[in-house]
């Protein structure tokens, strides 16, 4: 474990960079960006735009360690080039920014009110690979949809016995329970997430080191408590489908917690724009997101 990176994650200033789009959301992803289907024919031609995409935004000025302390990478994005470095090196070694990986294969049916993660094959190997690219840590998310007891404590238990895989190798998992802001309990959700996860915290070996990805939560700084735990390195917040602006608006109630947005970052950006108005959107969406996470 690096261990500047890990003072840069654990007290740094600023938010975490979602450009960890995969199979399922690209589409969407370079749809939004101006890029329409008809535009490729095959998956390797989907993966290059969308990895185009993601250098023009890491290569920005606006893309800056003043802001940004970590961003999250698709696997193909890991093992894709940004000029002569791999992603991971070039964020770290030129723009000082901490890399992570998305390491979940996508979510499983709906059952007992919540999507368990797919199986991850090859998961060692990854890992492996993850540490050779110089990665800090992984994110994996998985989606509570109803207020229940038993889906929720196997969300928590499939999350934190991976968790425990990855720090093995030295990572620093990002622990993702999203509770859906469609829940029709959210608040009794959240609840009884936070319960699961303080019991499984109680098992953790001194040595581990997490973090959390949530919804940003009904009740104001429900994950105040969490925050002192010493296992805990960051607890960072998804923007859930909400708008950038809502979004900022619930994360600066919620002090301590940090952004990690997706949809909400690459919101308003073109494939069709210059350089100075990619530059402008991308600075504006930059500026607002770090301004609710500094709260």
């Amino acid at each position: 474990m690096n261990q500047q990176q890990l003072s840069i994650m654990h007290q740094g200033k600023g938010f975490i960079a979602a450009l960890d789009q995969s199979g399922g959301s690209t589409p969407k992803a370079l749809a939004d960006y101006g890029i329409k289907q008809n535009a490729y024919s095959t998956e390797e031609q989907m993966f290059e735009l969308v990895h185009q995409m993601r250098s023009r935004i890491i290569t920005n000025p606006a893309f800056t360690k003043e802001h940004i302390l970590g961003a999250i990478l698709f696997e193909r994005t890991m093992e894709s080039m940004i000029g002569e470095k791999y992603t991971a090196d070039f964020l770290w070694d030129v723009k000082g920014i901490v890399p992570f990986l998305k390491i979940d294969r996508g979510l499983a049916d709906e059952q007992d009110g919540v999507q368990l993660m797919k199986p991850i094959p090859g998961l060692e190997e990854l890992l492996a690979r993850a540490v050779k690219r110089h990665i800090f840590g992984t994110k994996m998310r998985s989606v509570i949809k109803q207020a229940d007891t038993v889906g929720i404590q196997h969300v928590i238990g499939q999350q934190f016995e991976l968790a425990e895989k990855i720090a093995g190798y030295g990572l620093v998992p990002i622990i993702e329970p999203e509770v859906d802001i469609h829940c029709p309990e959210k608040s009794r959700a959240e609840q009884l997430m936070l319960d699961a996860i303080l019991s499984h915290m109680k098992k953790l070996d001194s040595k581990v080191r997490v973090m959390f990805k949530f919804t940003i939560p009904d009740t104001t700084d429900f994950y105040a408590g969490l925050m002192k735990d010493p296992h805990v390195v960051r607890i960072v917040a998804l923007s859930g489908g909400y708008p950038r602006d809502e979004a900022d608006a619930k994360l600066t109630l919620n002090h301590g917690l940090i952004a990690s947005f997706s949809r909400a970052l690459s919101e308003g950006l073109s494939a069709q724009q210059s350089e100075q108005e990619f530059t402008d959107v991308l600075r504006s969406s930059i500026e607002s997101i770090y301004k609710a996470s500094i709260t």
